[in-house]
């Protein structure tokens, strides 16, 4: 792959981040199925609260976290729904996106790996000597031996 992948990596940064700061405020604020199936049997105001009944959603507690700056989908201390929402989606975007980055970045490949060291020290270039008649290496005998190694 002779491509460089940074016009797709970067178009895809771009996208999520459109998503996570704008789209995500037009998220449903409908309960979905887990809130819905847990408030069965329970009786629920207006303001979405559990007025009566019987239900597994009366022992539900706060999460360890709930008081955590990016807590409830937001930003504590913006004021603005809007953009709390969408800049804790950015946020967690950016977070996300440096975190596999940096897990990738040190996944990757660095290179060929070493072959074995042959142990030659006469102080050739490639570590054989001229043969009998002066005419070049063994260089058949050395690429037979780094390809059973595997390294060529």
């Amino acid at each position: 792959m002779s491509k460089r992948p940074w016009p797709f990596v970067l178009g895809g940064l771009l996208v999520a981040l459109l998503l996570a700061g704008v789209v995500s405020n037009y998220a449903s604020a409908h309960p979905d199925g887990l809130d819905s199936s847990l408030l069965k049997g329970c009786t629920v105001n207006a303001d979405h609260e559990i007025a009566g009944g019987s239900c597994p959603a009366q022992q539900a507690k706060d999460h360890e976290l709930a008081d955590s700056p990016l807590a409830d989908y937001g930003i504590r201390g913006v004021s603005n729904g809007f953009l709390s929402t969408g800049l804790s989606g950015v946020l967690g975007v950016l977070l996300t996106f440096a975190l596999g980055g940096g897990l990738f970045w040190l996944a990757r490949r660095r290179g060929p790996a070493a072959g074995p060291s042959t142990g030659h020290t006469d102080g050739t270039a490639n570590g054989s000597a001229a043969g009998p008649a002066g005419t070049g290496s063994d260089s058949t005998a050395d690429e037979r031996a780094a390809r059973a190694a595997g390294t060529r």
